[in-house]
């Protein structure tokens, strides 16, 4: 666990060095849960957006994308559910004075028993070899059992009392486990209370809570609310899905772990609406669908696991987790639910307005049902920083730091490096910048010796460094770097463009 707690934190210090992610309001002393990208951050978050938007809205006919306000009708938050239970169950410990989610505090008290007994599971393997049975070894053993016991128990009092609103049980639940502070190493605990998310605000000139309006803590209400525009002004059959990238806001009580638990932070979210009865069969699609996009971009299917959610939000009758294996361990990266009729139907009971679809196959009028695929582009961003820092030891005995970003989400595509800053070599190198500039992404680098400048480019995961050097002038030729093998080529000018973009393509899955 250390080391991954030094990996991440190296992640975040590489992240400021090299222009990726910074403290927000930094000169001032930085504000909690918030960050500003900077100019390699930019880069690679808008690569990531548009990678997405393609595969999302691009590639599919019959989905479209819209960009709705971040300022709403209030009566939306109403309907939606967020006014009366958009809550987090927080409690203090009074020794630390640190305040934690309630349900968390259980969940990782459940996920370290998990743990053990998969260090049991993977000991017996061990001691049986091939004879060993999984199956049989969780059913009869009687360590397991009484672990699985506990994890059980647990799981069930913590359902039931946020479910009923019993948070005395929900303490009591973790004094029983005895649960201790991270900070403080003791049980000394407040009452458990709820918090509501949303950020509030006026609008208009007079400050009273009849102009009282949200910041959206969510993207998906923009895209409900203009079910009927976008129905009607694109001739959408069903199915058909709205994709959105927006600014969501969430006044986070205990808001850590750098850019995975932020209070401003981005969603990329698609509804796609169904006919009802066919919700379940699209939910199983998408969740293949989605884990298909992320293993396109090369990374290893064992970053990733789906994790079904047992206790399920009151408007769906579905619902799955893609997680990502950070440093801090397996976290949710993006969900897919099946969200029932619930949205568009509360919508219509609130606005008054009738929001259906009319279906000539049946001749008869439906409320649409929904599933929805909700990713956290910051999240994504982390989990690309995750994958991609590493730290190698060269056979020379040097090391070096590489970013293996994905080519495709890769912040500069191409460096351009004149070997030395004089002889023409600068004046060639530039016409080679001037034609791959309006393609791609490159930077154009003369300063330091070549072998630093490579080290720049591989720290912030440029593929490719083309360098310009005497025998260019004479044949057209330059050396072209790989970033990951380090291996040189020599290849024709002309040939650049193809080559960096038989690069970016995504991998076949």
């Amino acid at each position: 666990m250390a080391n991954n707690e030094e990996l991440f934190k190296k992640i975040i210090s590489h992240a400021k060095e090299y222009g990726f992610v910074f403290q927000s309001s930094e000169i001032y002393d930085g504000l909690s849960a918030v960050y500003d990208y900077g100019q390699n951050g930019v880069e690679l978050k808008n690569n990531i957006k548009d990678y997405w938007w393609k595969a999302m809205v691009r590639y599919h006919e019959n989905i479209v994308g819209i960009d709705s306000a971040i300022f709403m009708h209030p009566t939306i938050w109403k309907a939606s559910g967020h006014v009366d239970a958009f809550n987090d169950p927080m409690i203090d410990n009074k020794d630390s004075k640190k305040r934690y989610r309630a349900d968390v505090l259980v969940e990782e008290f459940v996920a370290k028993t998990e743990d053990k007994i998969a260090k049991e599971i993977e000991k017996a393997a061990k001691r049986f070899g091939e004879a060993f049975d999984e199956t049989q070894y969780r059913a009869t053993n009687p360590r397991v059992l009484e672990y699985q016991a506990k994890i059980d128990s647990a799981k069930n009092r913590l359902y039931k009392g946020l479910e009923n609103n019993d948070l005395a049980d929900v303490k009591k639940l973790i004094e029983d486990l005895e649960i201790v502070c991270p900070i403080s190493g003791s049980r000394n605990w407040t009452e458990v209370r709820q918090f509501n998310l949303m950020f509030s605000t006026q609008m208009g000139s007079v400050s009273d809570d009849s102009n009282t309006i949200y910041l959206r803590p969510e993207t998906a209400q923009g895209i409900f609310v203009n079910f009927l525009n976008v129905m009607k002004t694109g001739r959408m059959k069903i199915p058909f899905g709205i994709a959105q990238i927006g600014k969501a806001f969430r006044n986070e009580i205990v808001a850590r772990q750098f850019i995975f638990r932020m209070r401003e932070f981005e969603q990329m979210e698609m509804q796609f609406f169904v006919k009802p009865g066919t919700e379940l069969d699209w939910f199983e699609s998408w969740k293949q669908e989605r884990r298909n996009w992320h293993l396109s971009l090369g990374i290893p299917a064992e970053y990733y696991r789906f994790h079904d959610h047992e206790k399920l939000a009151h408007y769906a009758n579905a619902a799955s987790d893609i997680e990502f294996n950070f440093p801090i361990g397996f976290k949710e990266l993006e969900g897919i639910h099946s969200r029932t009729d619930f949205d568009l139907g509360a919508h219509q009971k609130y606005s008054g307005k009738k929001i259906t679809y009319f279906d000539p196959e049946l001749n008869e009028s439906y409320v649409p049902y929904v599933v929805e695929t909700s990713i956290g582009l910051d999240r994504t961003f982390l989990a690309m920083m995750s994958y991609a820092y590493t730290e190698e030891k060269l056979d020379d005995g040097s090391e070096r730091v590489v970013m293996k970003l994905p080519p495709v989400l890769a912040p500069v595509k191409a460096a351009v490096l004149p070997l030395v800053a004089k002889d023409g070599l600068p004046e060639k190198a530039r016409q080679i910048m001037d034609v791959l500039k309006f393609e791609f992404n490159c930077q154009y680098d003369e300063k330091d010796s070549i072998g630093k400048r490579y080290r720049r480019q591989d720290a912030i995961g440029t593929p490719y460094c083309i360098t310009v050097d005497h025998q260019t002038l004479d044949d057209g030729t330059v050396t072209i770097r790989e970033r990951d093998t380090m291996q040189q080529e020599r290849v024709d000018t002309g040939r650049l463009e193809e080559i960096i973009r038989t690069r970016l393509k995504p991998v076949n899955v």
